[in-house]
C-alpha cells in the first residue's frame, strides 16, 4: 500500500512540475509564426517582384522553422 500511495504522490508531483513550461512552449510558438508570417510576407514580396530565387529561399526558410 505504502508503495502505490508513494508511486502515486510521485506521479502527481512531477507532473505538475512539467505545467509550468506550458507558457514558454506557447510563446516559442508564437515567436516561430511570427517569424515565419514575416518570412512568407518577405518571400511573396520577392516573387511580386520577379525574384522567384528569393522567393524560394525564403519561403523555404519559413517551412523549415516548423521543422525543428
Amino acid at each position: 500500500m505504502k508503495k502505490i500511495l508513494l508511486s502515486l504522490c510521485l506521479v502527481l508531483f512531477v507532473s505538475s512540475a512539467y505545467a509550468g513550461s506550458c507558457p514558454m512552449m506557447a510563446n516559442n510558438v508564437d515567436d516561430k509564426i511570427k517569424k515565419a508570417q514575416e518570412l512568407r510576407d518577405q518571400g511573396m514580396d520577392a516573387h511580386k517582384a520577379g525574384d522567384h530565387a528569393k522567393s524560394e529561399k525564403l519561403l523555404n526558410e519559413a517551412l523549415a522553422l516548423f521543422k525543428s
